[in-house]
This record gives structure tokens, C-alpha cells and sequence, in this order.
């Protein structure tokens, strides 16, 4: 009962935030495909404040508080694709959507976003039936400008015919990636970053292995469409999905616009 009446309000919010922000650290590497690496800094963490605070072992706590410092630095430059993720994932959640309701006034461009999401889905069906390779990046809210910069800017308005063209095999762009920036096709021929997770099924390739590596690295919503089977998949949020008809990838696209938007707004 004595432990009770020494927590008060201000400890349990105290300990509420740290187990969110621990909450979404956790699904923001598992999502990566770096969760071991979190949870073995983790580790280090509870065994440094043991050694420190609990134990009172001087020598070995002055020997972790160098690495601490140190290894936060280097923390930071490692997953700062993560962290960014982390600060849009926070800045943006649906629990600030009413915050956001309140300050902003609503307009349906519902119109709008068809008229280039159906040019994407024909191709991509066009290419699936004539099993042409491709690998297709929307662009969510991260910048995705330095993976633009490894390809040929091309800032055109999208077309099916383009995209086509773009992903003909005889075409020098149609080995990279190209990338869509709100409603425009920002370049193509670019270089994803390539996922490594053992998870992935050994059948499938570079471009769903980039993909992967894109909806890890980013909140981009990736297209497939393979050059050996002509299946469409998309990856997002660090996960792939297989085998989707002309539908699925349709409301697919139109679910992660919208959402987009929601989370801008």
C-alpha cells in the first residue's frame, strides 16, 4: 500500500509517455527489419542503469556512460531515416486528428487523385499481361528527393503510355525505380535501398527486395510488377503483398493516398 500512495498523477503520465515512445520505437524497427538492433541497445540500456543506479558499480558505470554518450551520436546517424519516420509517425498520428479538424477547412480532391492513380493501375496491368518489369514509389510524407537525385529528373504528368514506355525493356531507364511526387512522375532509372530482412521468400527478386527496402527506409507505398510471372505486389510499412488483381491495386493506391492526406492535414 506504501508503494501506491508514493505514485502519484505526474509518475503515471511519467511512465505512460516513456512506454508510448518505447511503443512506437519498437514498431518503427520491427517494420525496418531492425528490431534486433533495438532491442540489444535495450539491453545495454537496462544493464547500464542497473550497473549505475541499482548497483552503484562505479568503474563499470563510468566505463557504459562513456559508450552512452558516444553511442548516442552514433545511434543517431544510423537510424535517422528511423527517427525521421519517428517524428512524422508522432507529429501525425490519428489521435491529433481532431486537433487537426479544428484548424483546417475540408476539400474532397477525390476527382483529382483518380485521374492519376487509374493512369498507374493500367500500366501496371499492361505490364503485368506482357510480363514487363517495373517498380513503381508513391511518394507518403517523407522527402524522397536523394533517392530522386540517383535517377533522371523527369517532372511530367502521368500518363499509362509514359509509364510503359519508362519500363520497356529496351529502355535505359527500365532496370531503376521510378519515383510519383504528388501526382507527377518525379524521375525514374533511381536506386532503392535494398532490404536484407531473411523473411523474404527466396523466389523473388531485386525489385521486391528494393521495394521492401523503400516501405522500410520510408513511408512510400512501393508497386511490383514482376519481369518472371507478370504479378503485381506492393509493399508498404515494411510488409509485402503478393499477387493482387487490378482491384486490390486500385484501393490499395486509393487507401494510401487518402491516408496520406489525412496525416498532412
Amino acid at each position: 500500500m506504501e508503494l501506491f500512495g508514493l505514485i502519484g498523477i505526474k509518475d503515471i503520465i511519467d511512465i505512460l509517455i516513456v512506454a508510448t515512445i518505447l511503443f512506437y520505437i519498437y514498431k518503427i524497427m520491427k517494420e525496418s527489419g531492425t528490431l534486433n538492433i533495438f532491442l540489444g541497445v535495450l539491453s545495454f540500456i537496462i544493464i547500464w542503469f542497473v550497473a549505475s543506479v541499482f548497483l552503484k558499480m562505479e568503474l563499470t558505470g563510468r566505463i557504459l556512460d562513456k559508450f552512452m554518450n558516444i553511442g548516442l551520436l552514433i545511434l543517431v546517424i544510423i537510424f535517422q531515416e528511423q527517427i525521421k519516420r519517428f517524428l512524422v509517425e508522432i507529429g501525425s498520428h490519428r489521435r491529433w486528428r481532431f486537433v487537426h479538424n479544428m484548424f483546417r477547412h475540408r476539400s474532397a480532391d477525390n476527382k483529382q487523385q483518380a485521374e492519376w492513380i487509374m493512369p498507374i493501375v493500367y500500366a501496371c496491368l499492361n505490364m503485368s499481361k506482357s510480363k514487363t518489369g517495373a517498380l513503381i514509389v508513391i511518394k507518403g510524407l517523407l522527402s524522397l528527393e536523394n533517392y530522386a537525385q540517383s535517377g533522371d529528373i523527369i517532372d511530367a504528368a502521368i500518363n499509362s503510355r509514359l509509364i510503359e514506355n519508362i519500363f520497356f525493356k529496351n529502355s535505359p531507364l527500365h532496370d531503376g525505380a521510378m519515383i510519383v511526387s504528388d501526382g507527377r512522375i518525379r524521375a525514374a532509372g533511381c536506386i532503392l535501398p535494398v532490404s536484407h530482412d531473411a523473411n523474404v521468400p527466396k523466389q523473388l527478386g531485386l525489385r521486391h527486395r528494393s521495394a521492401l527496402g523503400m516501405s522500410q527506409a520510408s513511408d512510400a507505398l512501393s508497386i511490383i510488377v514482376s519481369e518472371e510471372t507478370g504479378n503485381i505486389s506492393i509493399a508498404c510499412n515494411g510488409k509485402l503483398s503478393l499477387r493482387l488483381s487490378s482491384t486490390d491495386l486500385e484501393a490499395r493506391i486509393n487507401q494510401f493516398v487518402n491516408l496520406t492526406a489525412e496525416r498532412k492535414a
